[in-house]
């Protein structure tokens, strides 16, 4: 990688669900294809000697051991739903591997949640084997991790606001069907954008494909790819030849260098 790039991996690219879904037996969620199989959304973004992570859902263990990550400093979360906060207490792993510990980015109203679900992790009693936390509120300021600069964008999910975030030529949007006018400013000359696209029907907190395809070809990123997908939306190559030839379904493991 060049010092100015990123390399990206999709740790997960289902909802809440994930795919297949429990005692679901639909062509989807039966498929022997491995890009049809989907853990909860989040990726991970690197640079040389530097591995940041948005969101920490209850697959956060596994997409670890998967990705074959050997240390993480920093997380981005993008908002406090169960599927990408789940699985924040793995961290711990790091710290004790690494003996450092994990800088949390979110909003105040994220961080109030992580605060109440992992008290433990706060409390004045403190063991060897607690994740070891800082957390950091932000907001949609623009701010830096060392060098990088994090461009959080405001999101709507249904009526929760969220973050969604840029990293140089990248930008992640998960869990939304509105992202304001004043927004797409901040969206402008893409390489890579991977966007929310739950299903083909509408949903009302997420984009459907025909409503993410026109957000799409108004903010004209090189490349997109489509993510936090359920079963509902289809066959991962059947609705992938159906896409124009810019826009493609992600899959879990799928990398890409911005």
């Amino acid at each position: 990688m060049n010092k100015e790039e990123y390399k990206v991996t999709i740790l997960g690219s289902g909802t809440s669900s994930g795919v297949p879904m429990i005692a679901c037996k639909c062509e989807v969620c039966t498929s022997q294809n491995l890009k049809d199989k989907r853990l909860r959304s989040a990726v991970l973004v690197q640079t040389k000697d530097k591995n940041i992570v948005i969101d920490t859902g209850p697959d956060f263990r596994m997409q670890m051991l998967t990705a074959n990550v050997t240390h993480l400093e920093d997380v981005l979360i993008t908002h406090y739903h169960k599927d990408h906060l789940a699985g924040l207490d793995d961290v711990r792993a790091f710290n004790m591997i690494n003996k450092s510990p994990i800088t949390v980015y979110a909003e105040e109203n994220v961080i109030s949640v992580i605060k109440r679900e992992y008290s433990y992790a706060f409390s004045d009693i403190k063991f060897t084997s607690l994740p070891q936390i800082e957390l950091q509120i932000i907001d949609t300021k623009p701010f830096s991790i060392n060098s990088i600069e994090i461009v959080p964008i405001r999101l709507l999910h249904y009526k929760l606001p969220i973050l969604g975030y840029r990293i140089g030529d990248f930008a992640y949007l998960t869990d939304t069907n509105f992202i304001p006018e004043s927004e797409f400013s901040k969206l402008n000359n893409l390489k890579v954008l991977v966007i929310d696209a739950l299903r083909k029907k509408e949903h009302i907190s997420h984009f459907n494909l025909e409503q993410v395809i026109e957000v799409i070809e108004k903010i004209a990123p090189q490349k997109a790819y489509l993510t936090h997908i359920s079963h509902q939306m289809g066959l991962h190559d059947v609705v992938n030849a159906e896409l124009p030839d810019n826009i493609e379904l992600a899959y879990d493991g799928l990398q890409f260098i911005v």
